[in-house]
């Protein structure tokens, strides 16, 4: 949709009014209610709007906190006070009062869903022999008509469902931009959680204790991605060889199960094992040897071994327990636990989640699962959806891999491991060590029984029973995870790399190094805070790498893990002493001999690239004596890398500083400060801050996203704090505002951080939501530098109270003050102007107020918060002010919480709305609104069209109003929200697009909770306030000028009154009668919007626990009355859901074929043929009024718009509703008419198997956008969010059980007849409102109207209980009236009232028949002959039994039995001839029926159907409604079979039928002369005009009173008929039938009609000439039925008309097969040949069927009048098939001996009938001789070659497909071989003279055109065909020479005088070519 493309005008009316005075009003107004509950929902409570402490969750028992006793640096204070404060939560309480929970439904009656119906079989059926139902007790008792209509008003009324929405579904499309989502609460990181346990770990002897070792790596990384887990799975006598050296066992130390994470899951990740042993003398070669070599079960020398070996281990143990060696490692795969179709489809969601990017799978994936992490990861199951899909799998390894001594870095393993995954060879050739190490793999479940985490903290639950708990493995991941820090955490890892003393003393063999963490130089100083391993202490002082045997240069692969003190010092370091360690005892030696130390300052600094420090000789350390050496000159031989993961140390140098400078005000600190390489004095401090707030965002992503929650915090802090630097006032706020902008604007910008559907980043929604809060007073704000003037202390008293206006002035009016600006504060602007574009504005904020209380005490006054952000945001200028708009939604929010934060903090006598803000906030505040509007117009005038970016502002900006709502004073926002309307108005030229914006926030603003308080909805419009402007009435308002109470009138007019005083509601529904009056393109989605808002806010009050008592929904209902005349208005907009249903020939059949545009709709006739009191069954509007034409709103646009239409009759005032119907004209009425016509049909009851295919639907929809929707709905705000809750359905779910369906159904016909008693209830009141007036205009008939279309719909029975009271008592009031004027409407009615007669339902059956006996007894009162009606009944159950299906005469006999017991039981009627007559009516109904018992029985043979209506049409001859009704419902039968033709044909007979009564009526020249006139069309048409004046008389009352039988009725059923011959494809016959028509058009002047009828007419004529002979028009068959079993059938002949192409074996298996159902398949047996039946061979018990193929038969004279194809395939009488035999019995043989019979079949009627099958009358069989069967066979053989040859264009193929078949050589019996038979003699018998003659003449004919088509061929072929060409000349001329003889050798006896020889042939050829079988078969034998 363009944006820039000028459109219409928006309404007069579309501007927004002046709104009341909100809080004035109420002041005055509150008071004077009386009623509770009105002044429960009037003002907002007082506790609204509340500030909640939410204490966080803690995972742990304890939390994590740094140790005691130590005094925290200030930053370390303020992290951990980040992490264990509580949340602070603005909560609007009334939200979670809005409880929508669903009402649960009442049991619902009997729908009238009947199936499983018994049929009677017996035909003559004695009706007094039934048991009749229960009658109606008081139906023949004199009553009132008033009374007997306050008795149906109080049944009605009964039993009624309170909630109308409860019962609605809800619907597909919820717009998601009106619930804002509560952000994720702030979590510790938890990736995918795996669960490793290790159970055994055995070798093939076991001499020695073994340390398992387990952590993951990530090859392709080349990364570890977890810390070490140790496992001890020694036995106990292995671990009692330890014991010296293990001082204790702590429990945390016995783990055998650990939980890894892994944020981005691979297939690279490797699982790794590592083993070491004790220490001992030898290679790691020797020591590993035995393990390959022996086996302790071979027992012998091998189990002598194994004991020596574990004496000797045993020793080293004892000697040697505390090192170890390297041993083995194995490397597991873990890439079958994980599953990665999963994840990319989690990919591929987060990406849609977070708009459209592209990137490689490794981008999408790095982004993908930050998002995740922040919004979802927790301990959750559902949250590890890469692993949750894997079973608990047990792994063995049987293989262990030798450790190599020079291959022990981690670099070894990723080279060793890449080259492991990529080649099978190299797992075979490696060296391995044969053992079992089992262990088992399974997804961490969400709760882990006693599980600790990294820092050895006890998770929940943590039972005190468990000895070995699960230990959590810190995760490494291999990219940033950006999620904010919320728990203590300050670890440590070193891993020493390699050392190189290769040059030193021999001694340096066996080397280990000892580290410590020391916290001073003594040796006592080193610190308990190293975790100990397996099977030992907890924490340890010291820990020993392991030794490599005899390496002088090693590598390691330690993981020494520490847990850093919160205070660091700098005497705090890490200590490394290396130890060579003797293996081999020595006399006197000792252990260990010290080799030298390092050592490493332990503070954490921030990383280098590659992590690594290298130590060297040249490390500082206090001098001793004796003098230290350095190793190797002071050159570097040790290499260490040192890893911290602390949530207190930023390790980013911009971060660092800014913390230490923001302390360094905080508190009393010397100077210089020395930060990292640099000092900072007193007066450079102000300077280096600032410096360091425009450098934040400098900073790396990942440190700025971990202390996020910190930073933002301190800049808050900044921003409104005064602070006082060497005594001079330092102001940071311009500088801290434009931080936190560029730092919302990076972290927008990144596209590894997720964001929620309105664009919203989650980190910094979670930061608003729950982190923020005002900044705290700083009571003690050190004075830095010199003493404060006249003595003044050093403690400065802070007040955080309103800021002076003078200040408050000086800063907003002069920009440009001046201040203290020196080089240092150039500079700074310059780093700004650079980073953020230019601002020529630099406002020193906080302007120092001083006020002198007393001599020595100064007191400070700052901004509050609120009001500093708002001035910042309004006085930003470039790129700054271009960032706020465009991330409003971020400071919108935090003014926000700033604003209720210091609203709760007020006193508790909280000062009225209008006083709690300052005026030049609220000036702020309009600036800001106006500015965001404009920018917003702007966006989307851009060229660019950003109109994503323009919505995010627009719902940000909505969302903002909302919630200034519940804060400020409201007409003040009602004044904001008028301006935006307006200002949006003005600005914006494409009225979509304005009226889109202006609805999306209107939405937001109407989703308040407190949103009926918002409208006044308690006010009456008596109390309405007085309007500042006269009252406009709006120009779409339905309401009508001529009402007498004008304040009815009001009430459904959206006045300006209106929209002043309910101010929100007015500008909700102007926006909607904006929508629906323009014609604009793309407003169709504007439009659903716009009803979506409305129905949304409907059901939110239908479901309020607040709104229930039934006066306060009058209340709302009547707020709502305005949208009734809107609804109104739209009428012709409508989707009309009677048209969309017509396709079941409204019979509420849902077996009946749906396609509409073939079905023959009884109601769309009539409404063709012009009848004004026709059902509503088109677009076309019943009244006629002067509708405007637009698009149509779509099925579901159009319900949600009922269904609030319906709510409001439903809860509105009815004595209110009745007046306002009083006073209305009647063509409003015919609308409100209308209205309920599409109700009805709108509301229909679907039936259990369309809630099915509805859900289907909703389940294709795309599973992403699904849950996002689902998400935001059900964690959003406001009554939406809450109703979403109540609307999760197991709709929603992918696999509903049938219980769940069953309860959908049931809710969908509870709304079905909750929606049809709510329009019960207005007809009611319509017919109640208009009585006085005698029903005036016809609105009788209007009522009737819709309640047979509620009688078409499927009901329950509750419905139709009340449905039929309604009727009996219009009957009862308005007889007279129904009985002669609605006679139209009264047929319908008897035909709905018949088809409930047969209901399977008692009740409604009980109903039915007392409302028919009812009208039959009235009509009959009322003009004492009840003919018409009569006729009506049985036209209608005529109607009935042709079409519906699910059509049921045994309960319909049950229901006759019942009226005649009315009948007889009737006292008042027993004097009269009425008895009588209904006794007379039924027995011809039974009749009927018993017709009908015949149909059902072949109701599955669709040929004997036919039959049979065609029969019970023709027994109706001398009743022509009743065979008119017959033959409609064979049109309607055909045309479900796609039958179209014969569907026509039926129609052109029912025309026929209709102009024969036309022309006994009266005589006009335009009209046709009875049936004659449709001789061109069929021949048939002609056995109408049987009906003659004696035997009908047009004048008797009843007889052709049906509607067809008018001139109108006439037109409509031809051009019905039109219509289907044209789908049929017979255009020419549409031709002759416009012939009949257009004369009666042209009388009535009817040129509209004319138009349409020659534009269809030039339709046909074109598909005549484009179409032409490509048409298929049918295939015939000769059916044949013998044997006893068919019955009537038996020796029976037909011929069938099958659809085109139809092949024979396609017919004979249709009748096999249906034959075989009803006779048994053993029992029918097809004929296969076509020669004559001998009765006498067929089995008795059998039934036999013969079909044969065939072909329209004409004589020469009639070739001469077929000269068209459709010609020769119209109007068909004789059919001819083609037998083949021989003499003695056999089908085929020689040509001398080949006979042929052709028989001919004439049918009883001509094809195209009324049916498809028509009996065979007569035969004729002619037997052909063999020579004339060749003469016959050459004669098409040259024809064939005649066609190919002049065919144009030429078709080459065809020509030489039929010349090789001419002149071929290899043909058999071919041409020269019929030659040689029959002409290469003479015959001897004379009477074959002419046809020998005859044949060489054919002969003679063929070579010819042979020759014409070998020379055409030469013309054709291309060069590639010249050989064959040079065959076919050459076959042609060999054919040639060899016929020459015998066509030449001429019968002399043939040329003799002519006459008298012609004489002779003729009669020769007569009798001798077509003499029948039968007379000459003597002669022939």
């Amino acid at each position: 949709m363009c944006l820039n493309q000028p459109s219409l005008p928006p309404p007069p009316f579309y501007d927004a009014v002046e709104p009341v005075d909100f809080e004035g009003f109420l002041m005055t107004q509150l008071n004077n209610l009386n009623s509770e509950s009105v002044q429960e929902l009037g003002d907002f409570p007082e506790d609204d709007l509340d500030i909640v402490f939410t204490p966080k969750e803690c995972r742990t028992l304890q939390p994590s906190l740094p140790e005691e006793g130590v005094e925290l640096d200030p930053h370390v204070r303020d992290c951990v006070q980040t992490y264990i404060r509580e949340w602070l939560i603005v909560n609007r309480k009334f939200q979670s009062c809005v409880s929508f929970q669903q009402a649960a439904p009442r049991p619902l009656n009997v729908l009238c869903d009947e199936t499983g119906r018994t049929t009677l079989t017996s035909c003559d059926f004695n009706l007094r022999s039934l048991q009749p139902d229960p009658r109606l007790e008081n139906l023949l008792q004199h009553v009132s008509v008033e009374d007997f209509e306050r008795q149906n008003e109080e049944a009605r009324r009964a039993n009624r469902h309170a909630e109308l929405f409860a019962l609605y579904p809800t619907m597909d499309e919820v717009s998601s931009e009106t619930i804002r989502p509560v952000p994720d609460c702030p979590k510790e990181h938890l990736g995918n959680r795996i669960l490793v346990k290790l159970q055994t770990l055995k070798f093939d002897i076991e001499i020695e204790p073994l340390f398992a070792c387990i952590a993951l790596y990530d090859i392709k990384e080349r990364k570890k991605i977890s810390e070490n887990f140790h496992c001890d799975l020694n036995s106990e006598q292995f671990k009692g060889f330890l014991r010296s050296h293990t001082p204790c066992i702590d429990s945390s130390s016995q783990a055998r199960s650990a939980v890894f994470s892994v944020t981005y899951p691979s297939s690279d990740i490797y699982l790794v094992v590592k083993i070491e042993k004790v220490l001992q003398q030898g290679e790691i070669g020797d020591c590993a040897e035995p393990y390959m070599v022996l086996k302790e079960s071979e027992g012998g020398k091998s189990k002598e071994k194994v004991e020596k070996l574990k004496a000797q281990a045993e020793f080293f143990c004892q000697r040697l327990g505390k090192y170890r060696m390297p041993f083995a490692w194995a490397p597991i795969s873990l890439t079958n636990f994980f599953n990665f179709s999963t994840l990319e489809r989690e990919m591929s969601e987060t990406e849609s989640l977070n708009g459209n990017r592209k990137g490689t799978t490794g981008d999408r994936r790095m982004m993908m699962l930050p998002g995740r992490r922040l919004s979802e990861r927790s301990l959750n199951s559902e949250d590890n959806y890469a692993v949750s899909n894997f079973k608990a799998t047990t792994l063995t390894v049987n293989t262990f891999i030798k450790q190599e001594g020079d291959r022990l870095s981690d670099e070894d393993l990723f080279k060793f491991l890449t080259d492991y995954k990529r080649s099978s060879s190299l797992q075979r050739r490696v060296k391995s060590i044969p053992g079992s190490l089992k262990l088992e793999i399974s997804p961490a479940s969400e709760v882990l029984s006693c599980c600790l985490t990294p820092e050895l903290l006890q998770v929940k639950p943590f039972p005190e029973n468990r000895s070995r708990p699960q230990k959590e493995i810190l995760e490494f991941p291999v990219r940033e995870v950006y999620v904010p820090h919320t728990v203590y955490r300050n670890l440590l890892y070193v891993y020493p790399q390699r050392l190189n003393f290769a040059n030193r003393l021999a001694s340096a063999r066996n080397i280990t190094i000892k580290i410590q963490f020391m916290c001073g130089e003594d040796a006592t100083c080193a610190m308990p805070i190293i975790f100990g391993k397996s099977s030992g202490p907890e924490f340890l002082q010291e820990m020993y790498t392991a030794v490599t045997y005899h390496n002088k240069s090693p590598d390691f692969y330690e993981e020494v893990k520490i847990k850093l003190p919160a205070k660091l010092t700098e005497k705090h370091h890490l200590l490394f002493t290396f130890y060579h360690i003797s293996c081999q005892p020595k006399q006197g030696a000792c252990v260990e001999t010290l080799l030298g130390y390092s050592c490493q300052a332990a503070r954490p600094q921030p990383p280098q690239a590659d992590h690594l420090v290298v130590l060297s000789s040249t490390q500082k350390v206090p001098s001793q004596s004796p003098p230290i050496k350095w190793v190797e000159g002071h050159k570097g031989v040790f290499n260490v890398e040192v890893q911290a993961v602390s949530s207190i140390h930023t390790q980013d140098n911009h971060l660092e500083k800014f913390f230490t400078l923001c302390h360094s005000l905080e508190s009393q600190v010397t100077f210089p400060i020395r930060l990292m390489d640099q000092k900072i004095t007193e007066a450079d401090l102000e300077h280096q801050l600032k410096l360091s707030i425009i450098c934040l965002n400098s900073s790396r992503l990942e440190p700025l996203v971990l202390f996020l929650h910190l930073v933002l915090e301190k800049l808050s802090q900044l921003a409104v704090q005064p602070m006082v630097i060497a005594g001079q006032t330092a102001n940071f706020s311009q500088f801290a505002f434009e931080s936190v902008v560029a730092i919302v604007n990076s972290l927008h910008n990144s596209k590894d951080l997720s964001k929620d559907q309105h664009g919203r980043n989650c980190l910094l929604a979670s930061y608003v939501y729950y982190v923020f809060r005002l900044p705290e007073p700083q009571r003690d704000i050190a004075r830095i530098g010199s003493r404060g003037v006249h003595g003044a202390p050093d403690i400065r008293t802070v007040s955080v109270g309103s800021r002076l206006l003078q200040s408050r002035v000086m800063s907003c009016s002069n920009p440009d003050i001046p201040g203290t600006q020196t080089a240092t504060d150039e500079e700074v602007k310059n780093i700004m102007s650079s980073k953020m574009g230019s601002n020529p504005r630099p406002l020193w904020r906080t302007q120092i107020q001083t006020l002198w209380v007393d001599s020595s005490l100064l007191i400070y006054a700052a901004y509050h918060f609120h009001e500093e952000l708002a001035l910042q945001m309004v006085v930003s200028t470039g790129m700054v002010r271009e960032t706020v708009f465009k991330y409003a939604w971020f400071f919108f929010e935090l003014l926000i919480k700033s604003m209720a934060q210091y609203v709760h903090n007020m006193d508790k006598q909280d000062p009225p709305r209008r006083s709690r803000f300052s005026d030049r906030f609220k000036d702020d505040i309009t600036t800001i609104v106006n500015v965001v509007t404009s920018e917003i117009a702007a966006l989307l005038v851009k060229a660019q069209k950003e109109t994503e970016q323009a919505e995010k502002i627009n719902i940000s900006l909505a969302f903002f109003l909302y919630d200034l709502l519940s804060l400020m004073d409201r007409g003040f926002v009602f004044n904001l929200i008028r301006h935006y309307c307006n200002q949006l108005s003005n600005k914006l030229n494409t009225l979509p697009t304005l009226i889109s914006m202006r609805l999306e926030f209107l939405r937001i603003l109407c989703s308040h909770e407190h949103y009926l308080n918002l409208n006044l909805f308690f006010m009456t419009s008596v109390s309405a306030p007085a309007s500042p402007s006269p009252s406009l009435s709006s120009q779409n308002s339905s309401s009508c000028s001529s009402f007498q109470d004008q304040k009815i009138a009001s009430m459904f007019d959206l006045s300006a009154d209106y929209r002043q005083q309910h101010f929100l509601a007015g500008l909700l529904f102007t926006e909607l009668a904006a929508a629906l009056d323009t014609e604009a393109e793309g407003i169709g989605k504007v439009q659903r919007k716009a009803i979506s808002a409305v129905h949304s806010l409907l059901s939110s009050h239908d479901l309020d626990q607040r709104c229930l008592k039934p006066e306060v929904k009058v209340k709302i209902a009547a707020l709502y009355l305005p949208l009734v005349g809107i609804i109104l208005d739209a009428l012709p907009q409508l989707f009309d859901f009677t048209e969309a249903r017509s396709g079941k020939g409204r019979t509420g059949s849902p077996d009946e074929d749906q396609e509409s545009t073939n079905s023959i709709n009884q109601s769309i006739a009539w409404a063709i043929a012009g009848n004004q009191f026709n059902l509503r069954t088109s677009g076309a509007p019943l009244s006629s009024l002067p509708y405007k034409q637009y698009n149509t709103l779509s099925p579901d646009t159009t319900r949600n718009l009922l269904i609030c239409f319906l709510w409001i009759m439903k809860n509105a005032e009815q004595s209110l509703i009745q007046k306002w119907i009083a006073d209305l004209p009647s063509m409003q009425l015919n609308r409100i008419l209308d209205l309920l016509f599409i109700c009805v049909s709108c509301f229909e009851y679907k039936g259990k198997q369309s809630s099915d295919k509805v859900s289907t639907q909703v389940l294709q929809k795309s599973r992403d956008v699904k849950a996002r929707l689902e998400e935001a709905l059900l964690r959003g705000e406001g009554a939406r969010g809450e109703m979403m809750k109540r609307c999760r359905t197991p709709a929603a779910s992918f696999h509903r059980t049938k219980a769940e369906l069953d309860q959908e159904a049931l809710i969908s016909g509870n709304l079905a007849t909750e929606a049809n008693l709510i329009i019960l209830d207005m007809q009611e009141n319509i017919i109640q409102a208009t009585s006085a007036v005698d029903c005036k205009d016809n609105l009788l008939g209007g009522v009737l109207k819709v309640l047979v279309n509620s009688l078409s719909c499927d009901q329950s029975t509750t419905y139709l209980t009340h449905c039929f009271a309604t009727l009996r008592a219009l009957i009862a009031k308005f007889g007279d009236l129904l009985f002669e004027e609605e006679m139209e409407q009264c047929a319908d009615l008897c035909q709905r009232v018949l088809h409930h007669c047969s209901s399977s339902i008692d009740i409604t059956r009980i109903q039915a028949c007392a409302t028919l006996y009812l009208l039959m007894r009235h009509s009959f009162s009322s003009i004492s002959n009840f003919a018409r009606v009569k006729m009506q009944v049985t036209m209608s159950l005529a109607s009935l039994v042709g079409k519906s299906s699910d059509f049921n005469e045994e309960y319909l006999r049950r229901s006759l039995r019942t009226i005649l017991a009315y009948a007889e039981e009737d006292m008042d009627m027993q004097p009269t001839l009425f008895p009588v007559q209904v006794k007379e009516l039924l027995r011809n109904l039974n009749s009927i029926l018993s017709d009908t018992v015949k149909m059902r029985e072949f109701q599955e043979d669709p040929e004997m159907l036919m039959d049979l209506m065609y029969r019970i049409a023709k027994g109706y001859q001398t009743s022509p409604d009743l065979r008119l009704t017959w033959l409609q419902n064979m049109a309607e039968k055909h045309a479900k079979k796609k039958c179209y033709t014969e569907a026509a044909m039926c129609l052109v007979h029912a025309a026929a039928l209709v102009a024969e009564y036309l022309s006994m009526l009266e005589d006009h020249k335009y009209l046709p002369v009875g049936s004659v006139s449709f001789q061109n069309i069929s021949s048939n048409v002609l056995e109408e005009s049987a009906v003659s004046d004696d035997i009908l008389s047009p004048d008797e009352d009843g007889i052709c009173s049906g509607r067809y039988f008018s001139e109108s009725g006439l037109v409509g059923l031809l051009e019905q008929a039109a219509e289907l011959f044209s789908t049929g494809g017979l255009y020419e016959t549409v031709n002759e039938v416009y012939k009949i028509v257009i004369p009666i058009l042209e009388a009535h002047r009817d040129f509209r009609k004319l138009t349409s009828t020659h534009s269809k007419l030039q339709k046909a004529f074109d598909s005549i000439i484009n179409k032409g002979q490509k048409r298929m028009f049918g295939t015939y068959f000769r059916v044949g039925f013998y044997g006893s079993k068919f019955g009537d059938l038996d020796e029976q002949e037909f011929v069938y008309k099958e659809p085109a192409i139809t092949k024979l074996p396609e017919i004979s298996h249709r009748l096999e097969g249906f034959y075989g159902q009803c006779f048994g398949e053993d029992a029918v047996e097809v004929i296969k040949d076509s020669t004559p039946v001998d009765r006498s061979k067929l089995h008795p018990n059998k039934a036999y069927i013969q079909i044969t193929f065939v072909e329209p038969y004409f004589d020469e004279y009639e070739m001469k009048d077929r000269v068209t194809y459709f010609e020769k395939n119209f109007s068909l009488r004789r059919f001819m098939y083609t037998t083949p035999f021989t003499l003695d019995g056999r089908p085929r043989g020689d040509l001398s001996e080949q006979y042929k019979r052709n028989t001919i079949l004439t049918t009883m009627h001509a094809f195209p009938y009324v049916k498809t099958r028509i009996n065979v009358i007569q035969k004729e069989e002619f037997i052909l001789t063999p020579i004339e069967v060749a003469i016959e066979d050459m004669q098409k053989k040259t024809l064939e070659l005649a066609v190919a040859t002049n065919q144009e264009p030429p078709d080459a193929k065809m020509l030489q497909m039929v010349l090789q078949g001419s002149v071929g050589a290899t043909v058999n019996q071919g041409p020269l071989e019929v030659a040689q038979v029959f002409l290469a003699e003479i015959p001897a018998d004379p009477k074959l003279y002419r046809h020998h003659n005859k044949l060489r003449l054919c002969f003679k004919e063929f070579i010819m055109r042979c020759g014409e088509a070998v020379e055409k061929n030469k013309r054709l072929i291309t060069t590639d065909q010249r050989e064959y060409q040079l065959e076919l000349k050459k076959n042609y001329n060999k054919l040639k020479e060899n016929l020459r003889p015998m066509i030449e050798r001429k019968i002399p006896e043939l040329y003799k005088p002519i006459v008298k020889v012609h004489s002779t042939t003729r009669d020769s050829f007569r009798n001798s070519s077509f003499k029948k079988y039968e007379a000459n078969s003597s002669q022939n034998i």
